[in-house]
């Protein structure tokens, strides 16, 4: 939503090795959730330390925009994720509905849904 902002942080959720990939599927609720963490994060960076400017959710595999739109809604209510107070609080969203795919005898285990976010986060600066 603002071109001349430049530095993007990007995440991934679930991130789960081959080895230990659980028996149940997370819930979209619980990968939105993971995706903020900084676990998840693909830069070295705290993002609870910084606000947000923009963010978008891609989701693929098995998801509905009634999952989505409830999980960002809980996202949203809890206040752990911090907009800067010149930026409306909005999700961009996007669903593709085919499976990630993972690299055959690859370390990722297969799974029905995952998210990736590109967001810009104030806290990118502690790169």
């Amino acid at each position: 939503p603002y071109p001349r902002i430049h530095f993007m942080l990007s995440s991934y959720a679930p991130v789960i090795s081959a080895e230990k990939a659980y028996h149940e599927q997370l819930s979209v609720p619980e990968i939105t959730t993971a995706v903020f963490e900084p676990s998840s994060m693909m830069a070295k960076c705290d993002p609870r330390h910084g606000k947000y400017m923009a963010c978008c959710l891609m989701y693929r595999g098995d998801v509905v925009p009634k999952d989505v739109n409830t999980a960002v809604a809980s996202i949203k209510t809890r206040r752990t994720v911090q907009f800067v107070d010149w930026c409306p609080t909005g999700f961009k969203c996007g669903i593709n509905y085919q499976p990630p795919t993972v690299v055959p005898g690859g370390d990722l285990a297969k799974v029905k849904r995952a998210v990736c976010m590109i967001s810009n986060n104030t806290a990118v600066a502690e790169v």
